[in-house]
């Protein structure tokens, strides 16, 4: 008898266990929704939450989950030869808390949408005209790895959450495509904008280390106006 409860004891303990590291292994911090959220102690000081303020749900309207124009092609004579028409919940209120974005790219003929990452988003991308050379850099622990592509109307590519990527029209016609994006609000980083266009400017010596090239051209770079078309 002594036996039997001391076993069901450990039972009791065991299932405890297993109940207590379920929970912990379920719990987990909302994923950042801007690029950073400063806390403070004082809640009527604050201004922002991790997204946005949520309306009363009975006032919501159909508007508030509506769209227009996403058909319509944008201007692409810019230097980089690509635009880019972003949908997330900045101009689509309804995508609040729903973890979702789109886009429209626009690409002249050879328009590039630069080197780029979204912090917050994986990303996948259609093409629907042209032909688009796409690729994606893996981090330093797997060794920087390029993986890339060649796509045509109707094919699908994938750029995983985080890693630098890029899209270029290798066709001498316009091409189009359309990008979803898993974040309501992915955030993009341009490269070339963030390391050679940062206000204030990065110290030069830091960038001529970096990149191991002479300081002229690294202070030459930081004079050029680096197109954003994010």
């Amino acid at each position: 008898m002594q036996i039997i409860i001391v076993k069901a004891k450990y039972l009791i303990v065991t299932v405890a266990l297993l109940a207590l590291a379920c929970s912990l292994a379920s719990a987990y911090d909302p994923s950042p929704l801007q690029d950073f959220c400063v806390a403070v102690k004082d809640p009527a000081s604050a201004l922002f939450v991790n997204g946005k303020f949520c309306k009363d749900p009975k006032l919501a309207s159909a508007n508030d989950f509506f769209f227009s124009g996403l058909n319509n092609p944008r201007d692409t004579s810019n230097p980089l030869g690509s635009n880019v028409t972003a949908v997330n919940v900045d101009n689509l209120a309804g995508l609040n808390t729903l973890g979702i974005s789109l886009a429209r790219i626009d690409f002249a003929s050879y328009g590039l949408n630069p080197p780029h990452t979204h912090p917050r988003a994986t990303e996948f991308l259609i093409v629907l005209e042209g032909t688009l050379y796409v690729g994606f850099v893996t981090s330093n622990g797997d060794g920087n790895r390029l993986f890339t592509k060649i796509l045509y109307p109707g094919d699908v590519f994938v750029f995983p959450i985080g890693l630098i990527h890029f899209q270029l029209n290798v066709g001498k016609t316009n091409a189009v495509a359309f990008a979803g994006l898993s974040s309501q609000n992915p955030g993009v980083i341009t490269i070339a904008n963030a390391v050679f266009g940062s206000d204030p400017k990065i110290n030069p010596d830091v960038l001529t280390k970096a990149f191991q090239v002479d300081k002229k051209l690294v202070e030459y770079l930081q004079k050029q106006f680096w197109w954003n078309n994010n």
